[in-house]
C-alpha cells in the first residue's frame, strides 16, 4: 500500500463520503461544506475565510452543476491569489453506495479511482506538515474557555485574533482552530490574551 501524500495546505470537498475517500490517499486537513449548507453556516464561511487569509486552500467539488455553484460560492470567499483548483473528470457512473444516479449522472469525488486522486496531488505534496495543528476540548478547558462561567465570552475575545465569529460553541471553536493554529500558536495567543485561569466553575455549555 502506497504512503499517504502529505498536503501542507487545507482541502474543501463537498461532502463526508468525499472526505472519507480522500482521507485513503492524503494526509491533509479537510474541511466539507455539507454540500449547500456552507451557504448559511456562518462559523465555517468564517473558518475558511480566515484560513485564506494565512494560508493557499485546495478546492476540489464534484463535476457537475451542484458542484461548480458550490465552488463558485468557495471562490467569492477566497482571493484568488490563495486559491488551487483541481477537478477530477467527468466519468458517468454511480458510487457503490447509491442505489440511483445522481442528477447528471456523473461520478462525485468519492467515487473517483485513488490513483487519480493521487496524481492530482502529487504536485502539491511536502514533507511539511498538514496546516494547523491539535487543539482539544480539553486544551479549551485549560485555559478557561470551556468549563467556567465566562467561558463563551473569552472564546469570542480568543476568536477576534484569529477572524472567528462569536457565538461559537466549545466544540465548534475548538474544530476551527484546529484548522487555524498550533498547539504552541494557540497556547501563546491566549497567554497573550490573558485566558489562562486555574479558577474555573460549572460549565456554561
Amino acid at each position: 500500500m502506497e504512503e499517504k501524500l502529505k498536503i501542507p495546505f487545507p482541502v474543501i470537498v463537498e461532502g463526508r463520503y468525499d472526505r472519507q475517500t480522500l482521507s485513503g490517499v492524503i494526509e491533509a486537513k479537510i474541511i466539507t461544506t455539507d454540500g449547500f449548507a456552507v451557504f448559511k453556516n456562518a462559523e465555517k464561511r468564517a473558518l475558511i475565510r480566515a484560513l485564506s487569509a494565512k494560508t493557499k486552500i485546495i478546492l476540489l467539488t464534484d463535476p457537475d452543476g451542484a458542484g461548480g455553484v458550490i465552488r463558485s460560492n468557495l471562490c467569492g470567499m477566497i482571493p484568488p491569489e490563495r486559491r488551487i483548483m483541481l477537478y477530477v473528470p467527468r466519468i458517468r457512473g454511480r458510487e457503490r453506495r447509491k442505489k440511483e444516479d445522481s442528477a447528471e449522472g456523473f461520478l462525485g469525488v468519492e467515487g473517483q479511482d485513488g490513483r487519480l486522486l493521487r496524481r492530482l496531488f502529487e504536485p502539491f505534496a511536502s514533507d511539511d506538515p498538514p496546516a494547523g495543528g491539535s487543539v482539544t476540548p480539553a486544551l479549551l478547558y485549560e485555559y478557561g474557555l470551556c468549563g467556567a462561567r465566562d467561558s463563551a465570552a473569552r472564546r469570542d475575545s480568543l476568536g477576534k485574533r484569529f477572524g472567528l465569529p462569536g457565538g461559537m460553541s466549545a466544540k465548534a471553536f475548538a474544530a476551527a482552530l484546529g484548522f487555524l493554529v498550533t498547539e504552541e500558536e494557540f497556547r501563546k495567543a491566549a497567554e497573550e490574551s490573558g485566558e489562562k485561569d486555574d479558577e474555573k466553575s460549572t460549565a456554561d455549555n
